[in-house]
């Protein structure tokens, strides 16, 4: 064992033993708000406090209606205001007890061993991570590799921002359905993946890696997107086409007090306060105090952050990297497109199939949830045609008579509400399809066009 592993796991026994000095105190109360749950945590202050206490929350469902936040000195005090998915209190009797357990030695210990979100946790799973320059049927493409290599696909989870993807896909071995862990196998599941992630036109490196185990799937992806730069600008930007405004970010040094103010509005959304916690956490900047109000169709987030070495932000550069990233960070998790939802029995190479009717039709996935429960899939996939423009209504209905109209269903009010068109199957898909098989044919991966 290196000098670097030991001296990690020193720091992790350590600070394991102060929480189990100090454990975290947390009190719940359904009197005090009318409309939501009060959810107070106390606990000794050390770095990555704040966003564990909200990745908890975040990983409970809970929509966080207002928090502040003080975590001067030693000790922090978070308090939050949440309801459930369907507005309405918390009411089950054991929830502070399940949140301290998630907070205190025995959950970080948890936390720290790797796991995974939608993937049953007897399942034994072999993780792997891509980012890269996204293009129409990308993620066709990478599906084709694994199904072709005998892998099943059991979770997966896939992003695009400004022309850039990042994905952690969970698969298994096709034949006993337990992790790969052959040395030989994991390098060529990483050599041709890497084939398929290559763009001759991409100025940055596509990156694959591949473990067993998970992590925490959507930390990961925005530590991905971050590493990947997806943030700069100077790039092709995506276009918005869903008509939602921007995020407005403002960022400001209180000289007299020594720390950065950092200003967010934006639509609200599920999870946003994970999103932009996380992003000024992996940016290395500590948050001393925060006012989260997010009650109506817009957030407001308040910060007041300084480095980790105390000071505050010292550049124009600086200022402007901050604003950039936790825009990226917003806006990597607004799905665009119209959102499709498949639920049907799972089955090796499904998802490879269904992408690869989505791309015969013209149709590219911005963003992709893939969870297995028992036998059964539950997919959600955000599409737009090629160029990133709204589906046609006969495009969807031919994509959804080929997979089987009581499997794959439209989750879009402005969809359903449309009138119902009486067309003939529609394809403009079928030049990426010889293009990209193409490409896999002379690869290896695939046996025949």
């Amino acid at each position: 064992m290196d000098s670097w592993s030991t001296s990690v796991d020193v720091d992790f026994e350590f600070e394991t033993l102060v929480l189990r000095m100090n454990p975290p105190r947390v009190t719940v109360d359904n009197v005090s708000d009318k409309k939501g749950t009060l959810i107070k945590v106390d606990s000794m202050n050390k770095r990555g406090s704040l966003l564990e206490v909200v990745q908890v929350l975040t990983d409970l469902n809970l929509i966080i209606k207002r928090a502040y936040i003080s975590s001067d000195g030693e000790w922090f005090m978070d308090v939050f205001h949440v309801t459930d998915q369907y507005g309405n209190k918390v009411s089950e009797d054991n929830f502070s007890e399940r949140i301290q357990q998630s907070l205190g030695p025995k959950g970080r210990s948890f936390r720290s061993l790797k796991r995974s979100v939608g993937v049953q946790a007897a399942v034994e799973h072999t993780t792997i991570e891509l980012t890269g320059k996204d293009r129409p049927g990308l993620l066709s493409d990478v599906f084709a590799v694994l199904t072709d290599l005998k892998c099943n696909v059991v979770a997966a989870e896939v992003w695009t921002h400004n022309s850039r993807m990042a994905s952690v896909v969970y698969i298994t071995d096709e034949t006993n359905g337990l992790a790969i862990n052959d040395p030989d196998r994991l390098a060529k599941i990483k050599q041709l993946l890497l084939y398929v992630l290559k763009g001759d036109r991409d100025k940055r490196s596509p990156n694959t890696a591949v473990s067993v185990g998970s992590t925490h799937t959507e930390r990961r992806l925005h530590q991905m997107m971050y590493a990947d730069r997806d943030y700069d600008t100077d790039g092709m930007g995506c276009v918005s086409t869903s008509g939602r405004s921007n995020p407005l970010v403002t960022v400001e040094n209180c000289a007299d007090k020594g720390y950065t103010l950092v200003n967010l509005r934006c639509p609200d959304r599920p999870k946003l306060l994970f999103d932009t916690v996380c992003t000024l956490t992996d940016m290395q900047y500590v948050v001393f105090h925060g006012t989260i109000i997010a009650e109506g169709p817009e957030a407001h987030q308040e910060y007041y952050i300084r480095h980790m070495d105390g000071g505050p932000i010292s550049s124009e550069a600086e200022r402007q990297r901050v604003i950039h990233c936790l825009e990226a960070a917003i806006k990597r998790r607004t799905s665009e497109g119209l959102r499709l939802e498949l639920c049907g029995e799972d089955r090796v190479g499904l998802l490879s199939d269904v992408t690869r009717i989505f791309r015969e039709n013209g149709l590219s996935v911005t963003r992709a949830e893939v969870s297995t429960r028992g036998s059964q899939a539950a997919n959600v996939f955000y599409v737009t045609d090629a160029s990133g423009c709204p589906v046609k209504t006969e495009t969807i209905e031919a994509v959804r008579k080929e997979i089987g109209l009581t499997i794959l269903h439209v989750k879009d009010d402005d969809y359903l509400n449309s009138p119902p068109l009486q067309t003939g199957k529609f394809s403009l898909g079928n030049l990426f399809r010889s293009r990209s098989e193409k490409v896999l044919y002379n690869l290896g991966l695939i046996r025949s066009l």
